[in-house]
């Protein structure tokens, strides 16, 4: 076993380790992260190549992931929506309990994650202008998606996530969700080229600062002004978030294409009508709940029936 002791950059930590490693697959976890005994397996199958010996088209691949003690469904399917002018990925788009035992292809994944190493360092790795953290995984999977790689979702993999386990103590809930609406707006302006998608975010900018202003009255102190706070930082990183890892300039088409696939409404339907299965493995330590595991079992059986 090889130690790597790096500075505490969040994710971006793992640009400089994936850098010095010789394996082609890479697992990256947070710190509050744990892998069923039999995860690892179908995690990093669908890098293999393929029948004619070439490399497969995947970059990135994702577990189902449970709450820390089993007892709930955190996701790592991803979708992606529109909120008032800002897009969100979200595991609980319409449908998810339908789809969730079903693999196949995500939007992005979050605190648990195997990607093709050196498809990773080809694509610059986690942008460092999301620091401390929130979404920079989100801007790789976009990154990647556009440079013509796919993400997949292996639910035969199971982990286990406690949840803001470090950004909660550290900053608290309320310079957290400042903190994502800041790499929010980051993002997109960063990477979004469609004119129609940037139509989209500048028209509903004045409904967000009128609502921020509005509800500063009735909110907690440490919440006020957070969309103002956010849309200033954000402004005050925007220069250097350019000369960062950005995607692909040659297709708006893609970036279509990648919000079309991925559109919330349209998951659950897409997922249903593609006849994938889920292999019928039993989900190992450590375990869930009794009831919660033998619910999903029963699903497994009943896609495979």
């Amino acid at each position: 076993v090889r130690l790597f002791e790096q500075p505490n950059r969040g994710l971006c930590s793992y640009n400089e380790v994936l850098a010095q490693l010789p394996g082609r697959v890479a697992i990256l976890l947070n710190n509050d992260i744990k892998l069923a005994e039999d995860a690892v397996d179908p995690l990093v199958e669908p890098f293999s190549t393929d029948d004619d010996g070439s490399a497969a088209d995947c970059f990135m691949a994702a577990p189902l992931c449970l709450r820390f003690d089993g007892g709930g469904h955190e996701g790592l399917q991803a979708a992606v929506r529109w909120r008032w002018g800002l897009v969100e990925a979200t595991a609980y788009f319409p449908g998810y309990e339908r789809t969730k035992l079903l693999p196949g292809l995500t939007a992005a994944a979050g605190p648990v994650m195997a990607v093709d190493r050196e498809r990773f360092l080809l694509l610059g790795g986690f942008d460092p202008q999301y620091l401390p953290g929130r979404l920079e995984d989100f801007d790789f999977s976009f990154r990647g998606y556009l440079a013509g790689f796919q993400a997949r979702y292996v639910p035969a993999s199971v982990a286990y996530h406690k949840g803001q386990a470090s950004f909660d103590a550290a900053y608290g809930p309320a310079a957290c969700d400042v903190l994502a609406l800041r790499n929010t707006l980051l993002f997109q302006w960063k990477n979004l080229r469609c004119p129609e998608h940037i139509s989209r975010h500048l028209a509903a900018l004045p409904v967000r600062f009128a609502f921020d202003w509005l509800r500063a009255p009735l909110a907690p102190r440490e919440a006020r002004f957070a969309f103002t706070r956010a849309f200033f930082a954000a402004l005050g990183r925007l220069g250097a978030c350019r000369r960062t890892p950005c995607p692909p300039r040659r297709s708006r088409q893609a970036e279509r294409d990648f919000f079309e696939r991925f559109a919330a409404d349209r998951m659950a339907e897409r997922a249903i009508d593609s006849n994938l299965r889920v292999p019928a493995a039993p989900l190992s330590n450590p375990p869930c709940e009794a009831a919660d595991r033998d619910e999903l079992l029963a699903a497994i059986g009943g896609l495979h029936r």
